[in-house]
């Protein structure tokens, strides 16, 4: 069983026409496809609701294990789920929050791209959370103006209001490309490997959900810096709004 992961070709879905595959302990509800996004690569799941008829379940959770998506659903009363095999559903996704962490999702390849091109560091790890970000490289040291230049950078980026592509490549195209995994890891052991593209500026490895164009994003401020360990420093921005 393999679940469509519809937010993979468009992160603007906000709503989407399903049928249900399986239950599992009257809670987890598996689709044969879905546009929520499962909790996972430092982005939040998607919230939102399932609706059936009349009925109206609140989603509060999205995991992925292999290749199924599993949407939680809450039930107040579990004798009276109501939702079976076959059942034709609508998905509508909690807009303004996920919205929100496409504006992050992005501002953090934009933020890494900077860094890496300045001064080669890689990402150890990444967050994205409801008022601030982190995301942690692998530096032996930073200083405050260097990181005021960091968050210059960033911003002049975003204020150029780049076009942002997905793109699907095959592992070798993929591997062609310099710095496509900024991440301090491999890519993925899979024939295809997804491609985020800010145009003329950098192209990333990512399953996750972004902006359409850089001007999306809103400026980032950084917050907070911090030594987490030896040769790794994190990151702490917000997002000012979007204009």
């Amino acid at each position: 069983m393999k679940t469509d992961a519809l937010y993979l070709s468009d992160c603007y879905l906000k709503e989407f026409g399903a049928v249900v595959e399986g239950v599992i302990d009257d809670r987890f509800v598996i689709l044969d496809r879905t546009a929520f996004y499962p909790n996972a690569g430092g982005q939040p799941n998607d919230l939102g609701v399932l609706i059936r008829g009349d009925r109206e379940y609140p989603v509060v959770y999205v995991r992925k294990v292999d290749d199924v998506i599993e949407s939680e659903v809450e039930v107040l009363n579990p004798s009276d789920f109501g939702l079976t095999a076959g059942d034709p559903v609508t998905g509508r996704i909690d807009w303004d929050r996920r919205y929100y962490f496409m504006r992050s999702h992005t501002a953090c390849h934009v933020l890494s791209a900077v860094i890496h091109k300045e001064v080669g560091a890689l990402i150890t790890g990444n967050q994205i959370g409801d008022a601030k970000t982190r995301v942690d490289f692998s530096l032996k040291d930073f200083n405050r103006s260097e990181i005021k230049s960091f968050e210059e950078k960033t911003n002049e980026i975003i204020n150029q209001n780049i076009p942002v592509d997905i793109k699907i490549l095959s592992k070798a195209e993929a591997l062609e490309i310099p710095s496509i995994v900024k991440l301090r890891m491999d890519l993925p052991d899979m024939e295809e490997i997804r491609v985020i593209d800010i145009v003329g500026f950098d192209l990333q490895a990512c399953g996750g959900t972004h902006v359409r164009n850089t001007g999306e994003i809103g400026n980032i401020e950084v917050i907070k810096a911090e030594n987490k360990g030896r040769n790794n420093r994190r990151i702490y921005f917000r997002l000012d709004s979007a204009e």
